[in-house]
């Protein structure tokens, strides 16, 4: 249900809350009608109950809400593949392991978040808005130097036999958006039981 009521104004030194708020109504809005298209100025204003022109000083135009969803949902991918990698203790093959099926089970969970993070329809022509090529060239990095670490580590303790790592690293990562893509649009095939652990075996180059 949308909140259409009046909001309380937020005190002096408050508007990072105002931001927060922003965000967090655009991430709503696009769980609940799985297109980043409903995500407007006015939705997102009406959404927490305050003037859209309010927004103009926290964003200065719809496309720069869209990409503090996406860097917010990058860090939370980011914390789940560390918290993931913990969870594998000394082994580095299952570190990885572990790195890699938190990776896909968080784009099952929030598939429209997920398509939204990687170009979506949110995403302008640059010089159409504010958001620059700097700005779409940083994310995804840290996560992907997470998958490359625990490859990395692999590698060291002979569990893997990878000569380029970031190749590799990049190919992994490809390969797991490739099956979270098709997982979320080809829900009646067969997928065999084992897919993914082949899958990230073969492109990270594991030894048994």
């Amino acid at each position: 249900m949308e909140n259409t009521g009046v909001r309380r104004r937020n005190r002096r030194g408050e508007g990072g809350k105002l931001r927060e708020e922003i965000i967090a109504a655009a991430v709503e809005l696009l769980d609940e009608q799985g297109d980043e298209r409903a995500i407007t100025l006015r939705s997102v204003a009406r959404r927490i109950g305050i003037a859209a022109p309010s927004i103009y000083p926290h964003f200065p135009d719809q496309p720069a809400i869209m990409l503090a969803v996406v860097r917010q949902e990058f860090d939370r991918l980011s914390a789940g593949l560390r918290a993931a990698a913990e969870t594998g203790g000394d082994d580095p093959r299952q570190r990885l392991l572990a790195v890699c099926h938190a990776y896909l089970e968080l784009a099952q969970n929030h598939p429209e978040r997920y398509r939204t993070m990687f170009g979506g329809l949110w995403m302008p022509a640059l010089g159409e808005s504010s958001i620059t090529a700097e700005d779409l060239i940083a994310l995804g990095t840290e996560s992907l130097q997470i998958l490359s670490g625990a490859l990395g580590d692999c590698v060291k303790a002979g569990r893997a036999t990878s000569t380029d790592l970031f190749s590799d690293a990049v190919a992994l990562w490809l390969g797991l958006h490739g099956l979270a893509h098709q997982r979320a649009v080809t829900r009646a095939f067969p997928w065999p039981e084992d897919i993914a652990e082949r899958m990230i075996s073969a492109l990270a180059h594991l030894n048994d």
